[in-house]
């Protein structure tokens, strides 16, 4: 059913969607209007003035994954013509309201913002955010379920209307905010830790049809091996390792992988070649068994782990060792590349092709967990960073994404990575993290410049 709808655009992954009030404004949807690859979509619609139609792709969307529907924004781009017109934004919230008590059964209302022009126009865009998970499933309109499909409405067969009519509240909508499992460091015989520390994120996905049924094919698989490769990932890894790294396999099927489970490993080995793997990042793709399962459908997961042993490397050579600490930059670019990749639009495609879903439906990661092996200012350069007295102990932490921040965008994804530095240090018990973050910005953009 999902196959023939994936295209390439950030739908409901667009900042837009988790904005405060106060972030939606009219320079933002005038830049993401302006973007020629913001069509319309599973999760986005553009319109230039309330229609009845409006209120029906309200329902289609209440029944669907939920989205965004932007009043007062020509749906097409033609030369010399103004694609943000503007709509009177309360008169235009006035006839949706109406519209949405006379038309749904039960009616119900989405949640509105009027943005204005604010250039004494009086002009403005009303931005209508429908959210899946709160509307009265199935949502009527003349005793028909629309459906959204991609950038057009549908009518729900006999099996999708009693679906939405038996489900619970909830059951079959993912929330935005996605969450994943801590994970665990392995150790060893001793009980000994057998890395420094592991980053865990991931997101978890609706499944399509065809999903709930096929085997993970090979060529998909490969395929997503593939965009990895040729992402952002590798560099950031192989940056971690400081210099010692000798080799790298990149990323292949490695360990347990089965007819719905998928693990894609990339190891990095240092000097001389050992056993023990400096850097490790493992990418697992699994799509739960479903048959006889409840109406409320099984998510899919992808999960990310990056797992460093470097300090372990380097303290274990014997009369040739060091004392090793990780950098800041050497973290900043970590965290950069793994959001970089995880919102690539070459790895989200393959993601939604093997969950067989719409690519706007893979949502960007909002969590990332860190488990060290030893308290974490003791895994850290001190450079520029000072204990702070009393402070306690801290071996690991939860790091939560900015839902209003836009991961695609260099200067968005900047921000949240300085977030989680600032956090990292605060959380370690030292100070300072905010000056060494910013004087790495500083060398950076000179060095670009």
């Amino acid at each position: 059913m999902w196959s023939e709808l994936l295209v390439d655009y950030e739908g409901m992954n667009n900042s837009l969607f988790a904005a405060s009030a106060a972030d939606l404004t009219i320079e933002r949807i005038r830049a993401l209007a302006a973007r020629l690859d913001q069509v319309e979509s599973l999760t986005l619609e553009y319109k230039s003035e309330y229609s009845a139609s409006l209120v029906t792709t309200i329902a289609a969307m209440a029944n669907t994954y939920g989205g965004m529907i932007l009043v007062g924004i020509n749906d097409r781009v033609e030369p010399g013509v103004e694609r943000v017109v503007g709509v009177d934004g309360q008169a235009t919230i006035d006839q949706i309201v109406s519209g949405c008590s006379t038309m749904l059964d039960p009616p119900w209302e989405p949640t509105f913002f009027n943005v204005p022009f604010g250039d004494g126009s009086g002009r403005s865009v009303v931005v209508v955010r429908v959210d899946a998970n709160v509307a009265p499933r199935p949502v009527l309109v003349k005793l028909k379920a629309p459906i959204r499909l991609s950038g057009r409405n549908a009518t729900a067969d006999r099996a999708r209307l009693l679906q939405l009519a038996r489900e619970e509240p909830s059951a079959t909508v993912l929330p935005m905010g996605q969450n994943v499992m801590s994970p665990n460091l392995d150790r060893d015989g001793e009980g000994k830790a057998t890395a420094d520390f592991i980053l865990r994120t991931g997101i978890n996905l609706p499944m399509g049809e065809a999903a709930a049924w096929r085997p993970l094919s090979e060529k998909t698989v490969a395929a997503l091996a593939q965009a990895l490769n040729d992402s952002a990932f590798p560099s950031a890894l192989y940056n971690l390792g400081n210099g010692a790294i000798d080799y790298t396999t990149g990323f292949r099927q490695l360990g347990h992988n089965r007819a719905r489970k998928a693990r894609l490993v990339w190891q990095a080995t240092g000097r001389p070649t050992e056993n023990k793997h400096l850097v490790e990042a493992v990418v697992s793709v699994e799509l739960p068994e479903i048959y006889g399962a409840a109406a409320a459908p099984a998510a899919a997961s992808v999960t990310i782990d990056i797992i460093a042993r470097v300090c372990q490397y380097a303290e274990g050579r014997g009369n040739a060792g060091w004392t090793h600490r990780y950098a800041v930059p050497d973290l900043a670019a970590l965290f950069d590349g793994l959001l970089k990749t995880a919102v690539d639009p070459k790895v989200v495609a393959e993601i939604a092709r093997i969950a067989d879903i719409d690519t706007a439906l893979v949502a960007q990661p909002r969590e990332l967990h860190l488990v060290a092996d030893r308290q974490v200012k003791e895994l850290l350069y001190s450079g520029g960073l000072q204990e702070i007295p009393d402070a306690g102990a801290s071996a690991g932490g939860i790091f939560r994404s900015n839902p209003a921040l836009n991961l695609r965008s260099d200067t968005d994804r900047q921000e949240q990575v300085d977030d989680w530095l600032r956090q990292l240090g605060l959380d370690a018990g030292l100070t300072g993290m905010e000056s060494v973050v910013e004087g790495h910005r500083a060398a950076a953009a000179r060095t670009t410049t």
